[in-house]
């Protein structure tokens, strides 16, 4: 009979890529990694892995028992999940994964809410963006994922993955204070600022991409980005100093900030979408319907 723990192995190779990174996640050593997956290849009678460079890459026969591996655990899960439910107790450990804005204005209410009204669960928050935490998700190295979604920039969302909107967010120019367009108080003309430096995010990740799509799609020019960071904070500071403008979400509360002023602009709006990603086979999970019910509330009361 195939063992689930060895099958879990194999479909984590398969998802991550190497041996090493199967055994950090899973708190393995290497070796031990490699010792499991060879019972499995004795077990099953046929060849799982190959030599590929310094790597191993997986045979036809190992893909076709991923496969079933995948249903298998998916099956293992619902039952862990229902069997908790029975037991109707909100205990053990939650794990959020949430950048940073969201993380302040969302998490950290919800798990002061938990600490309270759940004290039997303990909560763990991870700081990552939706590109790591989703895949993350699926793999369940977390329990929930709080995310963004752009206008116009869809996310990929992998199978077994449920999800849930909690609140639009629109994007805001931010400009220093001295700023000539900053004056009035009113919108400003996103064209105008063709001539500014911009600070946004690292190159391929969504801040970056929505700054540039942004700028062209309503502004009519490509933006002269100079800075990178991917922290809101250091971003805020650069545009404070008057070494840049940028474009940053409501829920970062760009205005609280020292020396900046946030503007919605005059040719149109874009919106992000906040969400909670969970796994569907943890629906029934008294720690993740608690996790859900005090995101969603957090969610509700905000400004």
């Amino acid at each position: 009979m195939l063992d689930l723990h060895r099958l879990r192995l194999l479909r984590e190779l398969h998802e991550r890529g190497t041996i090493a990174a199967v055994a950090e996640a899973l708190r393995f050593t290497p070796s031990a990694v490699s010792q499991q997956l060879a019972v499995l290849e004795r077990e099953t009678g046929v060849a799982l892995l190959v030599k590929a460079g310094r790597g191993v890459r997986l045979t036809d026969p190992a893909l076709v028992l991923v496969a079933h591996a995948d249903a298998l655990l998916e099956r293992v899960g619902v039952a862990e999940a229902e069997l908790a439910a029975a037991s109707g107790t909100v205990a053990g450990r939650a794990r959020v994964a949430s950048f940073q804005s969201v993380a302040l204005r969302i998490a950290l209410p919800a798990m002061r809410r938990l600490a309270s009204d759940a004290p039997g669960l303990r909560c763990e928050l991870v700081e990552a963006e939706p590109e790591w935490s989703l895949p993350a998700l699926a793999l369940g190295d977390v329990d929930l994922v709080l995310a963004d979604e752009w206008e116009h920039q869809p996310l990929a969302r992998p199978s077994g993955v449920a999800r849930q909107d909690l609140v639009v967010d629109p994007m805001l120019v931010i400009l220093p204070e001295a700023h000539p367009a900053a004056r009035g108080g009113g919108p400003v003309a996103l064209a105008g600022l063709a001539g500014d430096t911009w600070v946004t995010g690292q190159r391929g990740m969504a801040w970056e991409e929505i700054t540039r799509r942004t700028c062209r799609m309503h502004g009519g020019f490509d933006p002269d980005i100079r800075h990178r960071a991917n922290d809101a904070v250091v971003s805020l500071a650069l545009v404070a100093a008057g070494r840049a403008v940028t474009l940053l979400p409501g829920l970062v509360q760009p205005g609280a900030h020292p020396g900046v002023v946030a503007r919605p602009f005059v040719e149109g709006s874009v919106d992000r979408t906040v969400f909670a990603a969970t796994r569907e086979a943890d629906a029934e999970r008294p720690s993740v319907r608690a996790l859900l019910a005090a995101v969603r509330d957090a969610a509700a009361g905000l400004d």
